[in-house]
């Protein structure tokens, strides 16, 4: 398999799942907003000039969510994938599309507005109203674990590289977990996880 990846983006949850499924994979390394992102070569990857995006014996697949399914159900042999059958299942499908769904578009706003955008485009108003939805996304997070669960779906799945990933970018991007123990202890749990730590150290040479 060849990950297409660029540290501090999406495809950190790619690298993180390899990592705790111990597959073998090499590393086409991008940087964010490189122009050779988007070459006619590498549109023929990915059509939007991003990353993830994952090559695979002829098959091409981007999306994170989509990598993730892909994998775990090709290659995890029933590894941190709930049984269809499993009363558990339907709460890992919600919680494997719900940062996409619910989370990662406030944090796309404040990468936008902090990072990419000239000082003189910038506009706080956004960056404010973004960070406070973001921060409202985690009550149902917060919710989830309240009975002391330690992950979202039972054991370890790949709804805690989904989700537990755009937690993780919470927190960093100043989300208020004041008042989220749980969410606060969950994101240092997975935080601390070995796999994790190795796919923060997957960087160019």
């Amino acid at each position: 398999m060849k990950l297409h990846h660029a540290p501090g983006s999406r495809s950190t949850r790619i690298v993180w799942l390899l990592e705790e499924l111990g597959l073998p994979y090499d590393i086409q390394f991008h940087k964010l907003g490189d122009r050779a992102m988007r070459s006619a070569e590498y549109l023929k990857v990915h059509p939007m000039g991003r990353v993830p995006a994952l090559e695979d014996n002829g098959v091409v697949i981007h999306e994170s969510g989509a990598i993730v399914e892909y994998i775990l159900t090709r290659y995890g042999a029933g590894r941190m994938l709930p049984d269809v059958k499993s009363p558990l299942y339907a709460q890992y499908l919600q919680w494997l599309h719900y940062s996409e769904g619910m989370m990662m578009p406030q944090v796309n706003v404040i990468m936008v507005e902090t990072v990419f955008l000239p000082p003189e485009r910038r506009n706080e108003v956004n960056v404010d109203r973004a960070t406070k939805l973001l921060t409202r996304s985690l009550d149902a997070v917060e919710l989830q674990l309240e009975n002391g669960e330690e992950f979202l779906a039972g054991e370890f799945t790949g709804a805690d590289i989904m989700t537990g990933h755009a937690c993780i970018a919470a927190k960093r991007l100043n989300a208020d977990m004041s008042e989220k123990p749980n969410v606060a202890a969950y994101v240092d749990r997975l935080t601390s996880r070995t796999a994790y730590k190795k796919a923060l150290q997957a960087n160019p040479d």
